[in-house]
Order: C-alpha cells, then structure tokens, then sequence
C-alpha cells in the first residue's frame, strides 16, 4: 500500500448523457426517466464510491452570441432537470452510498430547504447531501423574480446566514422527541419542539420544523466555493469539496490553504473532505489511452471543444465570448459569477496562447489521468500522496461504458492497493465520508 486510503465521488448532471458517443445506447433518449441513473449508481456503489454529486442550474443560457442555439446544440445548461426528485430514486436502489443534490441559497426559501432535505435524509436511510451553490447567471435569478443575482460576496454572506437558518430548524427538534407513550397517548414530546424565532439581515423565520429529526441530523455539506470568500465558507460550513486546481503543486496549495482557513473558523481540518475533479482516460494499454487523448486535438474534435467550452464559459461568467478573436490572446475579462473557473482560464491563456488554443484543450479535470487501470492507480497514488489528502472527484462525459472502465476496471485496482475503500463501515452517509 501506498498512502492513506482515499475518498471517490462522481460529479454529473440530470442531464443528456454523451449522446452522440458510438457508446450512449439510447441513454440520449431515455435519460430523463432515469434508469440511466439508477444503473449509474449502483455501479458506484458496487465500486464503494463515497457520493453521487448531483449539480444543477436553472436556465437558458442564451449569453453566447445572444442566443440559446450553442447551450442548446450541445446540451449545456438545457435540457437539464431537477437534481431533489431524482434522490428518492437513486437511494431507493442502494444501500450504503451516498447521493447530493444541489439547491441554491439564492432561489430556494430556507424553510422549504430543510423540510425537503430532511424527508430525503428519511426516505434515504440518512443517505443524503446538499450541494451548497449561491447561483452565478442573473439568467437563472431572471426564473425566480428578481432581475438579477446579489454580488459575488453579498450572496456568500447571504448562503451563511441561511445556513445559520437550516442548521438551527434542524435542530429544533431535539434528539429523543418522539416518544410513542401508548399508557398516555403522547407521540411527541412537546417540550423538546422549539422555534427558532430567526430574525436576520436576509431572512426572517419563526420555526420550528413540522418534519421529524433527520436520521443523521442534518445532511452532508457539500460546496465549491473557489474564490477567496468562496473558500471562507467552504472552510466554515462544508464537510466534503469539489475542488479543481491545475497540476499537484496547485492541488496541495488548496488544500493547504482551506484547511488553513478551518482553523481559523474554529474547526478541525480532516473534518473536510476535499475531493478533486478528474476525467481518467481509461483503456487496456496506456497506448490506447494516449491515443484517445491525441484524438481530441483533431481539427473537427477541437473545434467541437472550443464551441462548447466558450458556450460554458459565457453561460457561467455572463461574457459573450463570441465576441473576441479565436486567434488573439485570451481577453482580460471580470465577472460577478463565477469567479473561479474564469481565473483558472484565463490562466491557461498565460504566455500568448490563442482563445482558441485554449477553449481547445480547457478543463476543469485538476490532473489528467491516462493510461491502463495500474498506471492510474499508481499516478493516483503518487499524486494524493504529495497532495495530502482526501479523494478524487470523477466527471467526464457519461456512458456506461466510461462507468465501467472506471468502476469495473480502474477502481478494483485501486481497491487492491488499499487505496480505496472496498465495503461501507456504517449506515449514514456522514460516518462513511469521515470514517478516514
């Protein structure tokens, strides 16, 4: 054995699979009734994946050229569906993983938040985690009432008082409330129901919650915070992270400094999962592999990946991006939405790279693994070591051949090696993603 044993989740969508692969079968037309997800999970749980992380946004994107026809065309932001209905069904088909859906601070009201978060955490078993997003696209504010989104940090410090909210109607009922006296026909304790009386800067709520204690309390916290407020409230709030940082060097320097910074909030460091996105290229030989990676610079393919990374790009930061020169540097542009991911792109473009160049090859994927399931396992190995810790994100385009090169053929040697878990210890979601 190597290091430490290691955390892995899955970052995905309810959305289109990789529908125009030789590989998608009819997931392209059959993934909104969610078997394709039901399979998926499984999967992940016979691979003792920690989490399935379910991300979301809810919009049009039309920030491309002003119109909707690249998010549409390439099935970025839409069609896409609502992560919390999909819950019940995923857990109903498992047994020990865990699944998070993501509902934003900025749309969703507190109370409505943590009544359905508390009857998944029940139907699931006490399985269940909520992605903490404040929303990045005045697009997406536009479905909800409001003209446009409060600024980059005034929604961070909106997400914590919320979270402040949630916490305390979670705990409004304390542990032991139920009590099923048949001699004096008490079902619940009244004495141990209190309100929160929550009167805040943003919101105002009396409590307490009509919903019974959840079976782990409250859910997991998942975030991904990567702008420098951003990271306070991960550091403050979040129990797992999705993290991308560019090469090791930047992945340990993360890490580094969100554990740093939980320190200074008062809490432990290891009580943080901090997981990194990756997109293993999976394949019998590292030839084969290589050869799949080569293929992405074929004119056609990197024509296709710039489109759709630009469509992201504008969708996420609200910059029409088709409105600058392919062939000219990267521009200098700001933005009130995501803050980190346009950093880590412009970053890219460091050294006179073209747009083009760059929007080709962008990735959130935060080291690129290629090769046969053992030269992986042993990159992996030699990267979390130097890293410190805790685990890997999964991502990539979605087939359920993809799910079972890495599920079926990276994750048994990873497992072999002791380098990640091959059983559940425990029930509840939170035990198993702190168990080490």
């Amino acid at each position: 054995m190597g290091a430490a044993p290691f955390h892995l989740g899955w970052f995905m969508s309810f959305r289109p699979p990789a529908w125009s692969s030789p590989w998608a079968g009819d997931s392209g037309r059959t993934w909104a009734n969610g078997d394709y997800y039901i399979d998926f999970v499984r999967s992940l749980e016979r691979a003792g994946f920690d989490y399935m992380m379910i991300e979301d946004s809810s919009m049009v994107s039309d920030a491309y050229a002003g119109s909707s026809q690249i998010d549409l065309k390439h099935a970025l932001y839409a069609p896409k569906h609502d992560p919390v209905p999909l819950v019940p069904f995923l857990t109903a088909a498992t047994e020990r993983i865990g699944v998070v859906a993501t509902m934003s601070t900025s749309f969703y009201p507190p109370f409505m938040l943590a009544r359905t978060m508390t009857t998944l955490d029940h139907l699931s078993g006490g399985r269940v985690g909520w992605n903490i997003v404040t929303s990045s696209e005045d697009r997406a504010a536009q479905n909800y009432g409001m003209e446009k989104l409060f600024e980059h940090d005034e929604r961070y410090d909106r997400a914590d008082e919320f979270v402040d909210v949630v916490t305390k109607l979670w705990d409004s009922w304390e542990p032991g409330a139920i009590v099923m006296d048949q001699e004096t026909g008490q079902y619940v304790d009244h004495t141990k129901i209190h309100p929160i009386e929550h009167e805040g800067q943003y919101f105002k709520v009396r409590g307490p919650m009509n919903t019974v204690r959840s079976p782990q309390g409250r859910p997991v916290f998942c975030q991904a915070g990567g702008s420098p407020r951003g990271r306070d409230f991960a550091a403050a709030h979040a129990d797992t992270i999705i993290a991308s940082a560019q090469g090791v060097e930047a992945m340990k320097a993360f890490r580094d400094d969100i554990r740093a910074r939980m320190v200074e909030a008062g809490r432990k460091p290891d009580d943080c999962k901090i997981l990194f996105v990756v997109m293993p290229t999976v394949a019998p030989t590292d030839a084969e592999a290589l050869a799949i990676r080569e293929s992405w610079k074929e004119p056609a393919v990197a024509r296709m990946r710039a489109e759709a990374a630009l469509g992201h790009l504008s969708a996420l930061t609200e910059n029409d991006f088709s409105t600058f020169d392919l062939d000219q540097p990267v521009p200098d542009v700001g933005t009130n939405g995501h803050r980190s991911t346009l950093a880590d792109f412009l970053r890219m473009g460091t050294g006179g790279k073209t747009l083009r160049e760059v929007a080709s090859t962008w990735s959130i994927e935060s080291f690129p693994f290629v090769g046969s399931p053992s030269t992986i396992a042993s990159q992996m190995d030699e990267v979390m070591q130097e890293v410190g810790g805790d685990g890997f994100l999964i991502s990539g385009a979605g087939t359920r051949r993809q799910i079972t090169e890495i599920c079926d053929g990276l994750v048994p040697e990873l497992q072999a090696r002791g380098l990640t878990r091959s059983s559940y210890t425990y029930e509840h979601f939170r035990d198993n993603l702190m168990e080490f």
